[in-house]
């Protein structure tokens, strides 16, 4: 049973520490969407959305109400496009003519993001795969509310260095189109190792092809409310400290499960998973970075900053597998630069490099994320930057990600507003010695010798 004080206590971090419920996602299968015609496929997956998301805007502004939980986004995700569009689409303009669908439907049930523009090329890559990958730049543009990814390795089968080699100039030539608007389609697209097949979170959510054909999965975060159990253990010890932030992890889950639980219910759609990860916005109080802060670092970036990140991230996953039992998606801690204000300080300080960063997404859930870098950055330096961060992945068994933003016509020390969750970024400097010949062998990385367990 609950009690009348854990009550007070939810309704307290709700009110005063930023606790959310960020995200309900409702994964949708696309798989009988498919014909040889794109028309057709652009008819059929309008269609099939605008009939299984048509309640899931208003269903979640009930649970909201009812509960007084926020539930701040309410998304879609999808089968792989490459897949759903590859008997049809013959050109990039076809697969641009899916997102666009894909887009007005969003529009159409009042979604915030739809994920699942993406290619799975972890090993190679169909012809449809490398034609949704060469439309992404005019899709992002053209679209206001469609997310893609792409996953371009795995622990299993090594890295897709072809995949690689060709998203640092699909990134580049993204930053060109959506210059306009301070780049912002480059916000919308994630380079993946080992993605899951469940991840509310957007830009990288899409719907696996091993999933029902339709789930509910809840994004639940709070960091706010980390940070504020963090502050009562100052001057404790470690066990002290990873108490506090298991047990306020499981609060923070059993929310989520609540809300999931209640939406799979009402909109009569099996519940997937939660995905407990501390997901910040540019609101004071909802950082990752003050987190660090409360653990004892001046500032991230400072030497001890990846122990207390790891530490933090294996107290909140202890926790929240104890408050449900099907925890998915990439559950932990993020680190985005332009989302957490606490970040974009560090980076202002001096504290806080890519290179920091880098090391830091050894033991956290995400990668590389929200990072805006100087617009004259060359494709194959997004290239080795992706295949660092996606050999960080493979190699540790884990899911890593780059979500970097070159800024055409900005440099090193200004800034970029995106304005609304995607807040605001310096603009970090990224080493220029060249990796272009390394780039440019082609091929495929071989999985590490542990990935051979048959």
């Amino acid at each position: 049973m609950i009690n009348i004080f854990e009550v007070n206590e939810t309704n307290n971090m709700i009110e005063h520490e930023n606790l959310d419920v960020r995200t309900i996602t409702l994964g949708i299968s696309l798989l009988d969407c498919i014909d040889s015609d794109v028309d057709k496929v652009c008819e059929n997956i309008y269609n099939k959305i605008t009939t299984v998301a048509k309640d899931l805007v208003a269903t979640g502004q009930e649970i909201e109400k009812e509960y007084g939980i926020p539930i701040v986004n309410k998304r879609i995700s999808i089968t792989p496009a490459a897949i759903v569009g590859g008997a049809a689409c013959k050109t990039p303009d076809d697969f641009v003519k899916i997102a666009q669908t894909l887009d007005k439907a969003a529009k159409k049930v009042g979604v915030n993001f739809l994920g699942g523009f993406s290619a799975l090329v972890s090993k190679g890559m169909t012809k449809a795969d490398e034609l949704l990958i060469r439309s992404i730049p005019k899709a992002l543009a053209t679209t206001d509310f469609v997310c893609s990814s792409i996953n371009v390795g795995s622990t299993k089968t090594g890295l897709n260095m072809d995949a690689v080699k060709l998203m640092g100039e699909i990134v580049l030539e993204t930053a060109e189109l959506t210059k306009d608007n301070d780049c912002l389609g480059c916000a919308k697209l994630v380079v993946f190792c080992n993605a899951p097949d469940d991840n509310p979170f957007m830009a990288g959510a899409f719907h696996g092809v091993t999933e029902a054909d339709a789930i509910i999965n809840v994004g639940v975060s709070g960091p706010g409310v980390v940070k504020t159990a963090i502050e009562k253990t100052k001057g404790e010890n470690f066990e002290v400290l990873c108490e506090t932030i298991k047990k306020t992890a499981f609060k923070i889950t059993r929310v989520g499960q609540l809300v999931a639980q209640e939406a799979s219910r009402r909109l009569g759609i099996p519940f997937g998973i939660i995905d407990l990860s501390l997901a910040p916005t540019p609101a004071i109080g909802d950082s990752v970075a003050d987190i660090l802060k409360g653990i004892g670092l001046e500032h991230p970036g400072a030497p001890g900053t990846t122990a207390a990140l790891a530490l933090l991230n294996d107290q909140v996953k202890k926790g929240g597998v104890m408050a449900s039992s099907y925890v998915g998606g990439l559950s932990g801690a993020f680190i985005p630069v332009s989302e957490d204000q606490g970040m974009i300080d560090a980076v202002n300080a001096g504290a806080l490099t890519l290179e920091k960063l880098e090391a830091m997404t050894c033991v956290c859930s995400v990668g590389l994320d929200m990072i805006a870098i100087p617009g004259d950055t060359k494709a194959t330096t997004i290239s080795g930057v992706i295949a660092d961060e996606a050999a960080i992945g493979m190699i540790n068994q884990k899911t890593t990600a780059v979500r970097v933003i070159p800024v055409i016509g900005k440099k090193v020390g200004e800034v970029v507003e995106f304005g609304g969750l995607l807040g605001y970024a310096p603009i970090m400097p990224v080493n220029s010695f060249s990796c272009d010949e390394f780039v440019n062998r082609g091929g495929r990385i071989p999985a590490p010798i542990h990935s051979f367990k048959n």
